[in-house]
């Protein structure tokens, strides 16, 4: 072999031996960057999820994600079934049981309980019954004890209805439990449904203003409740379609809807037929003077001594004193109520 040859072949070998030794050196650390990202690829992503979790997302409801009640067709045990329905008629049809004609006992004004608590207290923001079972037995500020769900319907009995109070061991208070329960068994306890209660308005600027509100009414509330307030009997005469609003058959003096704010936010959500808590049809201005118009007519007094042990605890609008603070009965009654909020809360406050 020539040397020139020779020389060749050594050059050759040795590229080839430097070639070998580089592609060794790419696959170990290839192999080596594949193990390292095997172990950091992960935690990447993981603390990229983790920082997308942690950003904090506006809360998405559905658009109707109000209580809604539970189908009474869905209780299995017939006897139970039977006793919430009976529950439901007493409350859509209480005088029926209960009024001047009632097949039970007369005890009441021949209002219904659904008069007040819309389509069987189901409505939202008419009043409904959807916290009732998750809040009873509690303490109230007006009696100042612990009340059980049969005092509380005997105070609408005795109040709204301007009656006597019912048995509590009779059926028909055990069927009206019965039905309050059910239908708000869905709801956690301690906690209130959604939709529950009244829908608070604004307190205006000035007080109330009745003759604003006799002129609201008239246009807006006698067409059914009629220009005097006496309401519309049923054709049989033992009900209302549409109840009084003032006058002997009315709700008396002692009722919650004596309470100007109370009747205010009632008739905003809910008043005239047709009016929702997303489409009301009275501005705030209407809602209140209607409410001071409908609340200075004469209707039945009722006292109740035991009322309010603890002035200090009753609701600024509450139309009777004597009060913890200086202002006058008639502005705790018709407004403003601006100055006596402020007051009560700078005296929390210190």
């Amino acid at each position: 072999m020539h040397h020139n040859e020779q020389d060749f072949i050594t050059s050759i070998l040795k590229n080839a031996q430097r070639l070998l030794i580089i592609s060794l050196i790419i696959i170990v650390g290839f192999a080596f960057l594949m193990l390292d990202m095997a172990n950091v690829l992960p935690k990447v992503f993981s603390d990229s999820d983790n920082k997308i979790a942690n950003i904090e997302q506006p809360e998405v409801k559905a658009k109707n994600d109000f209580w809604s009640p539970p189908d009474i067709s869905t209780i299995k045990d017939e006897a139970k079934k039977e006793l919430v329905l009976k529950g439901k008629d007493l409350i859509q049809n209480t005088a029926k049981y209960f009024g001047p004609k009632g097949s039970v006992a007369h005890t009441s004004n021949g209002m219904n309980c659904q008069n007040c608590h819309l389509n069987a207290g189901t409505s939202i923001f008419g009043n409904n019954y959807g916290s009732v079972a998750s809040t009873y037995p509690k303490l109230r500020s007006r009696s100042g004890t612990f009340e059980t769900i049969p005092k509380r319907i005997n105070d609408c009995f005795e109040r709204s209805l301007n009656g006597s109070g019912l048995d509590t061991l009779s059926n028909e208070m055990l069927a009206m439990v019965s039905y309050m329960q059910f239908i708000g068994s869905d709801v956690e306890r301690g906690k209130k449904a959604k939709g529950s209660g009244l829908k608070t308005i604004p307190f205006l600027d000035r007080a109330v203003d009745p003759e604003k509100g006799e002129k609201i009414y008239a246009a807006k509330c006698a067409s059914c409740h009629m220009p005097n307030g006496e309401g519309q009997l049923t054709q049989e005469g033992n009900s209302y379609t549409y109840p009084p609003l003032w006058g002997p058959n009315s709700y008396n003096d002692a009722a919650g809807l004596y309470r100007i704010t109370n009747f205010a936010k009632y008739v905003k959500f809910n008043m005239p037929l047709g009016s929702t808590h997303e489409s009301p049809q009275l501005t705030d201005e209407e809602a209140w003077d209607v409410a001071g118009f409908v609340n200075t007519r004469q209707r039945p007094q009722k006292r109740f001594p035991k009322d309010w042990p603890d002035i200090s605890k009753k609701p600024i609008d509450h139309p009777f004193g004597p009060y913890a603070d200086a202002f006058p009965e008639k502005q705790h009654k018709l407004g403003p109520f601006g100055p006596i909020q402020e007051y009560y809360a700078n005296k929390s406050q210190k």
